[in-house]
């Protein structure tokens, strides 16, 4: 241990240890060598931190690059992914309706309104061969367009005797259509478009056993005439499987109250999706009903399509149905009147004749025109039908060779 004087400091004395200076030499060392420790540290770790983010920087590039390239050598999958959906519209011909997606009625009427046609008919002769005046005149209803080379479904009654029948789409443009095949029994029927024409689109058919009561529902169609083709009237599915006895037969139908009036008859039901889940076949009016249309399901309709387009074998007459009221009134029998036999045709050749009511078919009676079409079903070019004719007061038999219509 040393002394230190100082004479301005009163004599003050300091005194000072060796090991003092050992000790803070030795402490100010060890804190900058931990402090240069902590720094190398701290640098390591913002090395770690910049050669990470560079790393992930270079991944995403290269991923970036390659995903490029792949999607430029696979642009099958941009298209799958971003290209929106042309199933939507029928401005392009045979386009099928959009089955995806919800649809405003707007969105229907556009895409599905195409594809609903006029179907014009003419038929009945002036004078009937019992003196009933009626005059000839056009009977118009509606079809739908189900096929691109212009197959047409509609209701069995709305093309029921007729001599002509025309097709009006909804621009206004008339062309001229054959009965292809017919089912009385569920009041269906397929013509075919006779001339060669673009189809401004082909309606999708839909599930009508997934029905919900209460789901929305739209009608389109031709009510009252010409003046209104392409008319679209909204409302509910009110009840399915509805058992109406139409036309003398019990048929289980959609119920809606969606406006079905004379001429939307052979018309769609159609749901939010633009699918069709129904043919427009009745309305059913008295002093205070409203709201109570009926359509066929086209679930019931699906599986006899392919048998509607096959052509049908005929007889080869115009004819219409002679009533109950019609026999009582003019002393005759009820049956399938013949107004007019179709030149060089099977009845021509067979021996039919204006006039002649169709009473029995292979014994089994006849009781209108849908019974003649039912004795037809299940038959083939060729075979051989055992008619009996009212004519004159008697009783005839005629053996006849169906042929193809």
């Amino acid at each position: 241990m040393g002394m230190f004087s100082n004479d301005n400091d009163n004599n003050t004395s300091i005194n000072v240890n060796k090991d003092d200076f050992k000790e803070v030499n030795e402490n100010t060392m060890n804190n900058d060598y931990e402090n240069i420790k902590k720094k190398r540290r701290s640098g390591k770790v913002l090395i770690y931190i910049l050669v990470g983010i560079l790393c992930t920087t270079l991944g995403g590039v290269v991923s970036s690059i390659a995903t490029i390239n792949y999607l430029k050598d696979n642009p099958s999958i941009i298209n799958k992914s971003s290209s929106p959906s042309n199933n939507n519209t029928l401005n392009s011909k045979n386009t099928p309706v959009n089955t995806l997606q919800q649809m405003s009625v707007a969105d229907i009427a556009k895409n599905v309104g195409p594809t609903v046609v006029g179907v014009s008919t003419k038929g009945f002769p002036k004078t009937l061969a019992w003196g009933a005046e009626v005059q000839q005149q056009e009977g118009l209803g509606s079809g739908i367009i189900f096929d691109k080379e212009g197959y047409i479904l509609t209701n069995n009654h709305v093309i029921q005797g007729a001599k002509t029948i025309k097709v009006i789409f909804n621009n206004g443009k008339e062309v001229p259509a054959k009965l292809i095949n017919s089912d009385p029994s569920y009041d269906v029927a397929v013509i075919k478009i006779t001339e060669k024409v673009d189809m401004p689109g082909v309606a999708n058919f839909g599930d009508s056993d997934s029905l919900i009561v209460g789901e929305p529902a739209v009608a389109i169609g031709n009510p009252l005439g010409r003046d209104l083709l392409g008319s679209v009237t909204t409302g509910v599915i009110s009840a399915v499987n509805r058992t109406i006895d139409e036309r003398n037969k019990d048929l289980k139908l959609i119920q809606t109250d969606a406006a079905i009036n004379p001429g939307n008859s052979g018309g769609p039901l159609v749901n939010s999706k633009g699918q069709v889940i129904g043919i427009n076949t009745e309305k059913r009016v008295g002093k205070g009903v409203e709201g109570l249309g009926f359509a066929i399901p086209i679930n019931q309709i699906k599986p006899k399509i392919q048998n509607l387009m096959t052509p049908k074998v005929m007889v080869g007459i115009l004819g219409r149905t002679v009533t109950k009221e019609d026999s009582k009134q003019y002393n005759i029998p009820v049956g399938a009147y013949i107004s007019e036999v179709v030149q060089y045709g099977p009845g021509e050749k067979a021996g039919l004749n204006p006039g002649d009511i169709i009473i029995s078919a292979d014994g089994k009676k006849i009781t209108s025109m849908e019974d003649l079409d039912k004795a037809k079903q299940g038959r083939k070019a060729g075979d051989t039908i055992n008619l009996k004719v009212y004519r004159d007061g008697k009783e005839v038999s005629i053996k006849l060779k169906l042929e193809a219509q």
